[in-house]
């Protein structure tokens, strides 16, 4: 019997797609803190959240016990181009390693935005259509979240407002110019277009900017124009909520030829991703039915996690919008100019942050030349370009499979692929130069910018 008879590909029907999203926190005994009005330092009510998000998304924001919301038909219908997603067994990658591990990854990459950002985009859209909103305002890094969205809006006939971090606008200009054929206006920040991006950039002269100015600058722009609202790309519970797509499926597809996950792994910036990975197998765990490791790993550079603090924070650069709860370096810490612009955010979701408090997950970071060093060797063997950021998952996933060669082990990894690399060239550029450096920040920069937090009383 070869490898149990799995499948390079396992591939569920549209009929067996989640119906439902899945409400992690509902199963969380200990339930992560609410957000904070910024002003107030009170909890953050439905009427404050939707000034800024759509309504039906803020109520998503501040659910905390219904375990399953249902996805919209309309939403469903746009999911069924591109999903359901595969979860492909690593064949070659194992063989290469001779690793008695078998290694899955979940590849969320099969769509013209490349991610798995698209789950959510076209989810914000709905919402933000059917409340009659003329447009929303959004970040994004590495520009897979602006893609995304940009597609979204011009499927549902809405306005694309991006605010692109600085370095990435400069390192991907063909992922921007993506997002003007999809219709959105795109300004690299910070910028000079709001009071915010202009302040930014009078105390960081120069700056390559962080995915905490951006969403400073796209919330006062979706303030200061009438019929629009914000959209966050990661780290909302409500993203999380959506992404929890990516867990139902691989689950249902391990289900059916009955493997049970023993390591689940995925990159972490805001957490979306690995959120929604994570989320149905974690709920087992809290639950407990089942038993599994959950790895974070995130960029040396930007290790919220690691190395930050677990406070109240704000979400954004210049502390405009809603206090979190959470794992933090501080709103105030601009990562280094790291090629994964996808995971160069401050904090992690509120949520994951929780949870990792109780020590039911764990985080590893890694330096960005091994990162890419990985995603070469997964190129070459198994034929798919990854992003920088889902590179990060890759890179600890090999590791754990050569501790299995080491100790003999037979364990089942999962890992989230969650994009292509196809528009990170500039990387693999210089990766393939040797001129890719790594950088890691210093204790002192770390506790410098922790000075910082908010003091709440």
């Amino acid at each position: 019997m070869k490898h149990q008879n799995i499948p390079y590909k396992i591939y569920l029907t549209e009929d067996e797609m989640p119906k439902a999203w899945y409400n992690l926190r509902a199963d969380m005994q200990k339930k992560p803190e609410p957000m904070l009005n910024p002003e107030t330092h009170q909890p953050a009510t439905l009427d404050e959240l939707s000034a800024v998000f759509c309504r039906e998304l803020a109520e998503q924001e501040l659910n905390t016990t219904d375990a399953f919301i249902e996805i919209p038909e309309e939403i469903r219908n746009f999911y069924k181009m591109y999903r359901p997603a595969p979860l492909v067994r690593a064949y070659c990658l194992e063989k290469k390693l001779g690793t008695p591990a078998h290694i899955y990854y979940k590849f969320e990459g099969n769509n013209t935005s490349g991610s798995h950002k698209l789950n959510s985009a076209i989810a914000q859209a709905y919402y933000a259509k059917k409340q009659g909103l003329k447009g929303v305002t959004t970040e994004t890094g590495a520009g897979q979240w602006g893609t995304a969205l940009s597609m979204a809006c011009s499927y549902f006939d809405l306005d694309c407002k991006v605010f692109m971090v600085k370095v990435s606008y400069e390192q991907k200009p063909f992922r921007r110019e993506v997002m003007r054929t999809y219709g959105a206006s795109v300004t690299p920040s910070p910028s000079e277009s709001t009071a915010v991006g202009r302040k930014i950039l009078a105390e960081h002269p120069g700056t390559g900017g962080s995915l905490g100015c951006a969403v400073s600058e796209a919330v006062e722009c979706a303030g200061a124009n009438e019929g629009y609202r914000y959209v966050l790309g990661s780290v909302l519970n409500q993203v999380m909520l959506h992404q929890s797509v990516i867990g139902l499926e691989t689950k249902a597809a391990l289900d059916k030829y009955g493997i049970k996950a023993d390591v689940i792994i995925g990159c972490a910036g805001g957490g979306s991703n690995l959120g929604g990975l994570i989320a149905p197998f974690m709920g087992e765990k809290l639950r407990g039915e089942a038993d599994y490791r959950f790895i974070a790993v995130e960029p040396a550079s930007c290790p919220s996690l690691t190395r930050g603090a677990y406070a109240y924070d704000y979400c954004d650069t210049g502390m405009i919008c809603p206090l979190s709860k959470m794992y933090t370096l501080g709103c105030d810490y601009i990562p280094a100019p790291n090629h994964a612009g996808g995971l160069r955010y401050h904090g992690m979701n509120s949520t994951l942050s929780e949870l990792y408090d109780q020590k039911l997950m764990e985080a590893v970071s890694v330096k960005q030349t091994e990162v890419f060093q990985a995603a070469v060797d997964f190129a070459r063997i198994e034929g798919i370009l990854p992003a920088p950021e889902s590179s990060h998952a890759i890179c600890v996933a090999i590791k754990e499979a050569m501790k299995c060669k080491e100790t003999g082990e037979t364990k089942n990894i999962v890992f989230g692929l969650t994009g292509t690399g196809y528009f990170d060239m500039v990387a693999y550029e210089k990766h393939n130069s040797g001129t890719l450096t790594d950088y890691v920040p210093t204790d002192e920069e770390i506790a410098k910018a922790l000075e910082k937090l908010p003091k709440l009383g």
